[in-house]
């Protein structure tokens, strides 16, 4: 008998909570992890005395092998033991955030933020993997609602955290702060998680698939990164599709796009993906706004951020509970029209820009997020076939990623385009406020044509 893999994690006769806490500290680190480097990359360029762009890849070094291999990743971890996976993802991923924090020179720090986006990528599939198969079917909303609102918690609150780290201890603190954390949750995994499988290299032709999907995805963040100076930048995109294309007709991209139709969840993906561009880019823009423009103190720009991820945190658990009690579907629907409402709100809010305005309006949006986030990972998990839970999660974690990672950079071309004034700052917040709205049909009709029901 063949021992089991990451979707055959055995069950034991009580839920395992402790467990569904490790996905949460492991999304939590993980998407920390995209947003708190940002903060200090100018006394990164400073440290080591290169320019602002090659320390822009302290950043985009983590992000790139990310989202690249998380496709690849979910194909592997269908094939290998949870627990050797999580403990060498977990182990891996700690020890590359302390090489990064002792890096003596910029190309040191920018391989150990490579080499740990490639771990992040095995972290972020594995995560909705733990909890999902850690407590019985009927609880399973509040667990998946416990990493999809403890991940964006962990973006929003890098800048914050980070800001706080630089003034006081320095830029290499940001890569310390995570290690505690790590060490908890490789403990408890390791305590917890029973011996199953082992591991094994990925295959030559999954790596090549990483290659292709990391040109698409580069090529993609570098015309929107340039056309903020040139809208001709945008042809830059063009060698994404070709490339795009030949990873879909590849042995890799196959089985993703078969348990898509299998599994019917494009539409849900796509609704993940457009939820995510709309909260990067207006934290982004509100927060570039009131600081560049309006002169806001970090401290009031970072307390009225807060009033979104404390919305957030409160409405989680309750969209984990009415998930399980009326229906995933409805919940992510209700919770996706809201975050949608908050955002349209911001899109006429005037010149004034009054905090407490903007507050509010961030507080509904975030208890939306809290309420759709667990629900909408729940709607993608259930309908995968067993045989891919993995590949299944790992497609929406990349719908995720690559929204976090291209919310910024649409919503930047946006304004660009719009204009440098206000009028620009509108286009980019209507542009966010859009996406968020098309999430909400795209949730509400799963599920109406015969796909399996959450």
């Amino acid at each position: 008998m063949s021992a089991p893999t990451a979707h055959e994690v055995p069950h034991a006769a009580a839920d395992r909570w402790s467990l569904v806490a490790v996905a949460g500290m492991l999304s939590f680190v993980a998407m920390l992890d995209m947003n708190i480097v940002n903060i200090a990359l100018a006394d990164i360029a400073d440290g080591f005395q290169v320019s602002a762009q090659t320390a822009q890849w302290a950043a985009l070094g983590y992000q790139l092998p990310l989202v690249a291999l998380l496709l690849p990743a979910g194909r592997w971890l269908d094939a290998v033991g949870t627990r050797a996976a999580v403990l060498t993802a977990v182990g891996g991923f700690a020890l590359c955030s302390a090489a990064a924090a002792a890096a003596p020179w910029a190309g040191a720090l920018i391989g150990a933020r490579m080499l740990q986006g490639a771990f992040g990528a095995v972290l972020f599939v594995l995560m909705p993997v733990l909890a999902m198969r850690s407590v019985r079917p009927e609880l399973r909303g509040r667990a998946m609602s416990v990493p999809a609102t403890l991940g964006p918690l962990g973006a929003v609150a890098g800048p914050a955290l980070g800001g706080l780290l630089l003034d006081h201890l320095g830029w290499r603190a940001i890569f310390l702060v995570k290690l505690p954390v790590c060490l908890a949750a490789w403990l408890t995994a390791r305590r917890r998680l029973p011996r199953s499988g082992s591991l094994s290299l990925p295959a030559r032709a999954e790596l090549t698939d990483a290659a292709l999907i990391a040109g698409a995805v580069a090529a993609l963040l570098l015309a929107l990164t340039f056309s903020v100076n040139a809208p001709l930048w945008l042809l830059l995109a063009a060698p994404a599709v070709p490339l795009a294309l030949v990873w879909l007709r590849r042995s890799g991209g196959r089985p993703v796009k078969a348990a898509l139709q299998e599994n019917r969840t494009a539409g849900l993906n796509t609704a993940v993906l457009a939820v995510a561009v709309a909260f990067a880019g207006v934290h982004y823009l509100l927060a570039l706004h009131l600081q560049r423009e309006e002169a806001r103190s970090a401290t009031a720009t970072g307390l009225t951020i807060l009033c979104f991820p404390l919305a957030m945190a409160l409405a989680g658990p309750l969209g984990g509970r009415l998930a399980d009690r009326v229906g995933a579907r409805p919940t992510a629907t209700a919770g996706a029209a809201l975050t949608a409402l908050g955002f349209v709100l911001l899109v006429p809010i005037g010149d004034s820009w009054s905090l407490p305005g903007i507050a509010w309006r961030l507080a509904l949006a975030g208890a939306g997020m809290g309420l759709y986030g667990g629900p909408a990972q729940t709607l993608v998990m259930t309908s995968a076939a067993p045989r891919s839970v993995a590949t299944a999660s790992s497609t929406v974690q990349l719908a995720r990623s690559l929204g976090f990672t291209l919310g910024p950079a649409l919503a930047t071309a946006a304004w660009s385009l719009g204009g440098s004034d206000a009028g620009g700052l509108h286009v980019g917040l209507g542009l966010a406020a859009a996406s968020a709205c098309l999430a909400v049909p795209l949730l509400a009709l799963h599920g109406r044509t015969g796909t399996r029901a959450a």
